[in-house]
C-alpha cells in the first residue's frame, strides 16, 4: 500500500479555481511537505479578516501577517477601496492530511488579491514562500519536496521566491520538465504572475 507522499492523485486541479482559491506547500524540517488549498471567501463588510477554526497557530500567524501587510500595502496595490468594503473569510484545506504547518503568507496575499479582482490564479499553479512582518520575501527551506510532491498531484507551474532560485540546482530534471518556475520578489508580483500578468 503505497503513503499518502507518494501522491499521484491530482490534488491539484488543472481547471482554473475560483477567484480567491489558490494552492500552496511548505515543508518541514524533517522534509515533509503540507499541501494545501488556501481558499478566500468575500462578503460585503470593513475590511476584517476571519480564519476558519483548525489551522495551526502557526499558518493562522502568517495569515494574520499577510493581511497586516495587504492593509499596508492596499493603496499601492490599487485594492484600497475593495479591501476597505469587504470581510474576508479563509479556510486552508489540508490536501495531504498530514498537518504539516505550513508558511502561507504569499499564497494569502494572492488569493485575497484575485478574490477582490474576481479573477481565478493560473490553473495548476503552486505558490510558495512566506512574509516577514516587515512585507519582506521569505524563503522556502527546500524546494525539491513540495515541488516533488506538488507535481505528483497535478501541479504545473510554481511561483517561487526570487531568493530560491539558487535552490533550484537541488531540483531534479524531470520536476524542472514537468513544472515551469515563474520567480517572484515581492508580493505585488506574485499576485500580478498568478494571474498570468508579467
Amino acid at each position: 500500500m503505497g503513503v499518502p507522499e507518494e501522491g499521484g492523485r491530482d490534488l491539484i486541479s488543472t481547471d482554473p479555481l475560483a477567484p480567491g482559491s489558490v494552492y500552496t506547500a511548505a515543508v518541514d524540517d524533517q522534509g515533509k511537505v503540507g499541501l494545501y488549498r488556501l481558499e478566500v471567501g468575500t462578503s460585503p463588510g470593513t475590511g476584517k479578516l476571519r480564519v476558519a477554526g483548525g489551522i495551526d497557530s502557526g499558518m493562522k500567524e502568517a495569515i494574520q501577517r499577510a493581511f497586516a501587510y495587504i492593509q499596508g500595502h492596499k493603496a499601492n496595490m490599487g485594492i484600497a477601496q475593495a479591501l476597505d468594503t469587504t470581510d474576508f473569510h479563509v479556510e486552508a484545506i489540508d490536501l495531504l492530511v498530514n498537518r504539516v504547518a505550513c508558511d502561507a503568507g504569499v499564497a494569502l496575499v494572492v488569493a485575497i488579491y484575485l478574490a477582490i479582482k474576481k479573477h481565478p490564479a493560473l490553473p495548476a499553479l503552486l505558490i510558495l514562500g512566506d512574509l516577514s512582518i516587515q512585507g519582506n520575501i521569505k524563503a522556502v527551506r527546500s524546494l525539491a519536496e513540495p515541488l516533488r510532491i506538488s507535481m505528483d498531484n497535478g501541479a504545473r507551474r510554481a511561483l517561487i521566491p526570487i531568493e530560491n532560485k539558487r535552490h533550484f540546482l537541488d531540483v531534479s530534471a524531470d520536476i524542472m520538465e514537468r513544472v515551469d518556475p515563474i520567480f517572484y520578489g515581492d508580493p505585488l508580483t506574485a499576485a500580478m504572475k498568478a494571474l498570468g500578468m508579467n
